[in-house]
């Protein structure tokens, strides 16, 4: 019995045998024929892409890649976020190829810095790169004005009006960018223009002014171009060896992709008004309980995406301001003033939240999605103060003071008081002229808490 269940055993082992034996010979094909980690950016540099990139480097030089090829395409992001990723492509261990794809494709701002560090850079026929200006208030670049002195030699406004948070930004992304593009033997003059002057090229006059290292269409044209090449990694000469690998594309984790669609201002911007307007119906129509829900978890978002981007105080005190002078038009006849201060306080708080230049070159797209969420902000908020206003301007129609004005039926002798009938109740009532006899319809001219005080009707029933 023994025997036949040992038997059993061995051939039940079989298959995971041969699955093992065929998973090792495939590691050791791929081990033999080596491979390169490929990591996707589209879209803003922000911690969510940060960690990515940290994470595919430091997996790549521990699972041995050959390299690790960055395909990116990027308007810009956070000045930290971008530092961050430079550290770790300066540091790497292994070759890090930064390519400008696909075609049309963006380095933007911070993809400027990022490319230029790459060990090889290279861009896709009709990519950009350059713009690495850092954004100032109100969403555009703005350089120092120059001092300029007056007739005695003393320094003019033009100095005192510099904006020295953006030029201490410019300073310092500058001399960065130059010291990384000496690093890689890249076009220093070019480099420190991006940031002070704000230049942009196409991919092909980027390889004139030897920004980047040549051109590729697609990934394997870029590794079949870039093998035998030799880069310095860690201090070391390393000939890349890139015939025949086996391209391994490395994705972002779930809870990456939720970061890096909050890191985004527009996103971040949409959240907050939304959770600040589901907030304001539910204040209005207090019960409903859904677009409290919706706010509250909007809210919670948008807190997150706060986390992630630097903001100013100064800019969400704004939109709150906006939001409480909203609430104030219901109750205050302004005539729409404070109305209008709602709608200058969403525009202001919400071109300023993002916009701190020494930080991050981020900022709320002002005409697409700003000025778009104040406008149906604004004609919602106003069909609800209109609609509040009318209504609290009618005459009452609920409660015990709708009874004003209502006929009644007296169930006792009104002597001066006695009891009446209406609203399917009886009430304690007054007579204001005199005695009135049981069944004599009277109307109600005036409320004493619960006592009515009535006078004969006018028109009394057959």
């Amino acid at each position: 019995m023994k025997s036949f269940l040992g038997a059993m055993v061995k051939w039940a082992m079989v298959p995971s045998l041969v699955l093992l034996g065929l998973s090792i010979g495939s590691s050791e094909a791929l081990a033999a024929r080596g491979h390169v980690n490929v990591a996707t950016i589209q879209g803003s540099i922000n911690p969510a892409s940060s960690a990515y990139l940290q994470r595919v480097i430091e997996e790549s030089e521990k699972d041995g890649a050959r390299a690790v090829v960055i395909a990116l395409d990027t308007p810009g992001g956070l000045v930290s976020s971008t530092k961050d990723i430079l550290q770790a492509i300066l540091n790497a261990k292994v070759p890090v190829i930064v390519f400008v794809s696909p075609r049309g494709a963006w380095a933007g701002s911070a993809g400027t810095f990022i490319t230029i560090a790459g060990h090889v850079a290279a861009m896709t026929p009709g990519s950009s790169i350059g713009a690495a200006h850092p954004v100032g208030i109100g969403g555009s670049g703005t350089a120092p004005p120059a001092e300029k002195e007056d007739e005695e030699g003393k320094e003019g406004p033009a100095a005192a009006q510099r904006d020295l948070a953006a030029e201490k930004a410019e300073n310092l992304l500058a001399a960065f960018i130059a010291s990384i593009a000496q690093e890689r033997n890249r076009n220093v003059e070019w480099a420190e223009k991006a940031v002070r002057e704000s230049v942009a090229v196409g991919s092909e006059e980027a390889l004139e002014l030897g920004v980047i290292d040549l051109m590729a269409d697609d990934l394997n044209d870029l590794l079949e171009k870039i093998d035998g090449r030799e880069v310095v990694v860690d201090g070391e000469t390393v000939v890349l060896d890139l015939a025949s690998v086996e391209l391994v594309m490395l994705e972002m984790t779930r809870m990456n992709r939720l970061m890096n669609v909050l890191a985004s201002p527009d996103v971040a911007m949409i959240l907050i008004m939304v959770g600040l307007l589901g907030l304001y119906i539910e204040a209005n129509s207090p019960g409903v309980g859904v677009p409290g829900a919706v706010g509250l978890v909007c809210l919670f978002l948008g807190g997150i995406a706060l986390q992630i981007l630097p903001f100013s105080w100064m800019g969400l005190v704004l939109l709150v301001a906006g939001i409480g002078f909203f609430i104030a038009e219901i109750f205050v006849t302004s005539f729409g003033v404070l109305f209008a201060l709602g709608v200058v306080c969403f525009l202001a708080g919400g071109s300023m939240l993002f916009s701190i230049p020494e930080e991050s070159d981020l900022t709320v797209n002002f005409w697409q999605v700003l000025v778009p969420a104040v406008v149906a902000l604004s004609l919602f908020g106003f069909v609800v103060v209109a609609s509040l206003g009318k209504a609290m301007a009618g005459p009452q129609i609920a409660g015990v003071e709708e009874m004003l004005g209502m006929q009644a039926r007296a169930v006792t002798v009104l002597n001066p008081e006695g009891t009446v009938f209406v609203h399917g109740e009886n009430w304690m009532a007054r007579a204001s002229d005199g005695p009135i006899e049981a069944g004599v319809s009277v109307e109600i001219i005036a409320m004493d808490g619960l006592l009515l005080t009535v006078r004969k009707a006018l028109s009394q029933p057959a």
